[in-house]
């Protein structure tokens, strides 16, 4: 009989411990700063190669046409140069699609 109370006890006592260390766990989560997903930061190559290319639209070198083609829009649209991009950027994005693509592209103006 006497047992009960103390049981009872026990669990509150381990619900309680369970609740604060979600409730910090929570609120150092929030305060954390957010992952940044890691670009291509390297200069470039004189030719491009397929590993550069791949690298530059975030993509594996073997990728789909369709990824390809998903990515080089959502790194053109981030990079335009009629949105503040750069014209030596632009081109560079399109070397890399059309790299990935077989079409070859190895020739940049700039």
């Amino acid at each position: 009989q006497m047992t009960t109370p103390i049981i009872a006890g026990a669990s509150v006592a381990a619900l309680a411990l369970t609740g604060r260390a979600a409730i910090l766990s929570f609120e150092a989560w929030r305060k954390a700063p957010p992952r940044m997903r890691k670009f291509y930061d390297g200069g470039f190559e004189p030719e491009m190669t397929k590993r550069e290319a791949a690298l530059i639209l975030g993509v594996r070198e073997s990728a789909a046409k369709d990824k390809v083609l998903a990515a080089h829009r959502k790194v053109m649209i981030a990079n335009h140069p009629d949105a503040g991009g750069s014209d030596y950027i632009a081109t560079k994005i399109n070397e890399a699609k059309a790299k990935l693509l077989n079409k070859g592209g190895s020739g940049a103006p700039f």
